[in-house]
């Protein structure tokens, strides 16, 4: 096995926890990461893999939540069945249109010149939202309707772009639509769940053909790097969310994304594009 392979999926993997579920583009930065080191092995497929290590950080993080709520849904409990639609409801937008839609996408936008100019939109918008001023309508994810969720699945659909972000799409478009910041954040968590293991398991399936024992090391050791650097990351934004705004990561995004447009222009990286 090749020493220095594991040693670049075990950096991509702590790339994609760290990153996951902070408003920055965890897929962005795989791109950026991935083009600098020259990753090759597979790395469409890695990178929708060791993203699910992220998302298992998430329900670990949240089990006694997701053990009540099954456990609500089999004594027909109405919070819980409503939680359950809620997170489906928010799922289909980006599910159906990312079904027709995402091998175009990949074969355009997954390059580092478009994951800048995402990067450096986004920061702007997260500025601009975080500017104004708003009395959060829904204090709990208990309290959102299934308008609420529906409209936070809309803003989801945007993250096919490479560096829009994920997170920042459903957080700052839930808080958009009234949601409290922390609400807003933590459905963020909720609904990555069902969108990443479908976008897992359908990119594994479709490239099943593809894989080779050699992949089983590497990707392994991608996916728990992911999930251990995700379970801390996922803490440290619950707490820096309860007193604290996203200005920080929408200068980060910016800073990142003209970095990567300067070095580019400049030839200083030969960025694909």
């Amino acid at each position: 096995m090749d020493v220095m392979l594991l040693a670049k999926a075990l950096l991509l993997g702590i790339v994609e926890g760290l990153t996951e579920f902070f408003p920055i583009s965890s897929t962005g930065h795989l791109i950026v990461v991935g083009d600098l080191i020259d990753f090759q092995n597979n790395a469409d497929v890695f990178e929708v893999v060791i993203q699910l290590g992220a998302i298992l950080a998430v329900v670990w993080e949240y089990r006694q939540r997701f053990l009540g709520v099954a456990q609500g849904a089999l004594q027909r409990d109405a919070q819980s069945l409503r939680f359950i639609s809620n997170l489906l409801v928010a799922f289909l937008p980006a599910a159906v249109i990312g079904f027709f839609a995402i091998k175009a996408i990949k074969h355009y936008l997954f390059n580092p010149v478009t994951v800048a100019l995402a990067l450096v939109v986004g920061g702007v918008i997260i500025l601009l939202v975080e500017r104004r001023q708003r009395v959060p309508r829904v204090i709990s994810v208990d309290d959102m309707s299934w308008q609420d969720a529906l409209k936070v699945g809309i803003a989801q659909v945007f993250a096919m772009v490479p560096g829009t972000s994920r997170s920042g799409s459903t957080i700052i478009g839930g808080m958009l639509f009234g949601l409290d910041r922390k609400v807003a954040t933590e459905f963020s968590f909720f609904l990555a769940v069902p969108t990443m293991f479908a976008a897992t398991f359908y990119d594994v399936y479709k490239h099943w053909h593809q894989f080779t024992a050699t992949d089983v090391p590497v990707i392994g050791v991608g996916f728990i790097a992911a999930f251990i650097s995700a379970f801390f990351a996922v803490r440290g934004l619950i707490r820096y969310v309860s007193s604290h705004n996203f200005n920080v990561f929408a200068w980060y995004r910016i800073v990142f994304g003209l970095v990567i447009l300067a070095t580019w222009q400049l030839g200083l990286v030969n960025w694909s594009a």
